[in-house]
Parts: structure tokens; C-alpha cells; sequence
């Protein structure tokens, strides 16, 4: 038999009995035989024998498995929310397959395929920025299979959400820069279709309101989440005549673009333009100056994915439960205006 495992199959047959015996035997199953029991359990030690999970959980039509797909697994942020669901995950007794769509809608789909054919019993998913529609999603839905959203979520489905409040956290950010002298408040947010750059617009659109400052549409671009096009979005606010004395990004990686181009263009951060983030990756405190951002709860976001998981899987159904959670705004040096030293 060399070194591969050793299966039921095998055992049953070197003892010339049914599988279904030996499955029996194993267990203790008073329909067979004591000493039938005995021969199979002295071959099964003799032989090394261990149970194949995978094999054991789709005879159940259970494998313990859970698919996780995320736009991007190399940030803290993802990771961060990962290893939240893995903590639920393990509590259960489950374990997950992560996959990255790298923010394509195509290999979203084609993860989604993959995850299906290894048997996974469900999903908790972040949309990729490319997803526009959601009939991937929505098969998933119609044959009944588990399937919770985080971060960037698809409502019209109504499944279970993990969310952060985005709409807080921006008219917190807009608020704070105007309470540091800031008049011209600029925002680079992400493609107009996903649900955290729409959140997060209303808020930015509520702070500039409760700070009594009209709304400027020049004010606000969109780009395609990456630095280059980031990049782009901060030039053509720079090359405004009535230039923003304030920006923020959609996300950390936005506002790191924008730092990088607003110091090329040789203006001065905080002095003549303030910047802050969102999602508060570990790069926010090593930056120059260190970025203001707002602080996602990630691990939890994580492990509040996983207990929807697991809850539609007790119930026997899906619903469509929401859970906000609250985020902070960290302050630090980038957004911070110097008051000048009292002259002695």
C-alpha cells in the first residue's frame, strides 16, 4: 500500500468485509461483532489509520471549510480582519481558504467557482471594487449557501453585513480639519458604485454642513483605489485656482498617494495642506509627518463576520442582520496645524 493513506476501502478489504462494517467497528457499534470489532480496530492501529476529515464531512455534506475572499491580502487591513475570522472559525471547529480577487470583479467569480468545487460551506466576503452586480452572489443565495458581507457589502441581497460607520468617521475628519483652520476641505474617494465611498460621502457632505461650509464638486474626485490614480485625483486637485487647504482619502493608500505628490509639488504638511486617511494602517505612524486616519476595528470586524456565519448555519437560513461598528479618528501630526510660539 507504500506510504499514501490508508482508507476505509483499504481495510475492508484486506478483512474481506464491507466498508460499512469496518466504519461500524471503528465506532463501537453494537451491531458488530466484539471480537469483529477487535480485528478491525488491532488493523486499523497496525496499519496507522486516521480518519480523512474532508472525506468524513462530505459523506455529512459538511467539510468544516469556509471561503474568505478579499480585494487584497497584503495590507494590514485585510489580514487584520482574516485573522479575526479565523479565531471564530477555530472556535467552532472550522477552517477557512482565503483568496484574493485583487480587486477584480472577473477573479472574483472564478474564486467564488474555485471555493464551490472545494466543497466549502459558505462564504464571508469583501466586495472587489470592480463589482458592480452581483448574480455570483446571488446564485449563492438562491441554493441557500451561507454567505456574509464585510466592509464593502452588496444590501440589495439582504444577507448578513459587517460594517464600519463611515459616515460618522468622515463627518468627524471634515469637522477636525475645520476646527484646525481649514476652509477648503477636498476629498478623493473611490469608484461612485461601492457602498463605502457613497457612506462615506454623506458624511463628508453632513460635516461640511454642520460646519457651515458649502459643498464644492470640484472639490471631491474618484479614483480606481490604486496609488497612480490617486496620484491623479490629488494633481488635479492642486491644479485648482481656489487650490484645497485639506485632503482626505477613501482609504490609507489614497492618502499616502496624496502625500507623496502634494510634497512633489513642494507644499508644506500641515502648513498649507492637511491630510488624513481611513482605515489606519501601521504605515500611518512611520509616514512624514505621521497620517491622521480614522482606526477600523478590524480584528472585530472579522470575528463579527464569522459569528453571522455561524448563526446562519445554527438557524438553518440566512438573514439580513446588521452590525455597525464604531470607529475612531486618530489624530496625528499630518492634520495637526502648528500654533505659532508666543513671541517672548
Amino acid at each position: 500500500m507504500g506510504k499514501r493513506h490508508i482508507s476505509l476501502k483499504d481495510l475492508a478489504k484486506e478483512l474481506g468485509v464491507s466498508i460499512s462494517t469496518v466504519s461500524r467497528a471503528l465506532k463501537n457499534h453494537p451491531d458488530i461483532s466484539p471480537d469483529m470489532t477487535e480485528k478491525i480496530q488491532a488493523l486499523a492501529e497496525e496499519r496507522n489509520y486516521t480518519p480523512n476529515p474532508l472525506a468524513m464531512g462530505l459523506l455529512r455534506q459538511q467539510t468544516k471549510m469556509i471561503g474568505v475572499i478579499v480585494p487584497d491580502i497584503n495590507t494590514h487591513f485585510y489580514s487584520s480582519i482574516i485573522s479575526g475570522i479565523e479565531k471564530v472559525a477555530e472556535d467552532h471547529g472550522y477552517f477557512i481558504v482565503i483568496t484574493s480577487s485583487n480587486e477584480s470583479k472577473k477573479k472574483e467569480i472564478i474564486a467564488v467557482q474555485n471555493l464551490l468545487k472545494s466543497r466549502v460551506e459558505g462564504f464571508i466576503v469583501c466586495l472587489s471594487q470592480e463589482t458592480d452586480d452581483f448574480a455570483h452572489f446571488q446564485k449563492l443565495v438562491n441554493n441557500e449557501i451561507p454567505l456574509v458581507f464585510f466592509d464593502r457589502v452588496c444590501e440589495e441581497l439582504g444577507v448578513p453585513s459587517v460594517l464600519a460607520n463611515g459616515q460618522d468617521a468622515t463627518k468627524k475628519i471634515t469637522k477636525h480639519f475645520f476646527e484646525n483652520g481649514c476652509k477648503r476641505i477636498a476629498y478623493i474617494s473611490g469608484p461612485e458604485h461601492l457602498n463605502i465611498s457613497q457612506n462615506r460621502k454623506v458624511g463628508y457632505l453632513n460635516g461640511l454642513n454642520e460646519c457651515g461650509l458649502e459643498y464644492d464638486e470640484n472639490l471631491m474626485v474618484h479614483c480606481n483605489l490604486s496609488i497612480e490614480d490617486a496620484k491623479l485625483a490629488t494633481q488635479e486637485l492642486l491644479q485648482l485656482e481656489n487650490k484645497p487647504d485639506a485632503i482626505f482619502g477613501v482609504n490609507d493608500t489614497i492618502a499616502f498617494a496624496a502625500m507623496i505628490e502634494v510634497k512633489k509639488q513642494g507644499y508644506k504638511i500641515p502648513e498649507d495642506i492637511s491630510l488624513a486617511g481611513f482605515t489606519d494602517e501601521f504605515h500611518s505612524t512611520v509616514v512624514d509627518p505621521p497620517l491622521t486616519s480614522v482606526s477600523h476595528p478590524t480584528f472585530q470586524m472579522g470575528e463579527e463576520a464569522a459569528k453571522l456565519f455561524f448563526e446562519s448555519i445554527e438557524k438553518g437560513k440566512s438573514n439580513n442582520k446588521r452590525i455597525m461598528l464604531p470607529i475612531d479618528l486618530v489624530v496625528r501630526e499630518s492634520s495637526a496645524k502648528k500654533k505659532a510660539k508666543p513671541f517672548i
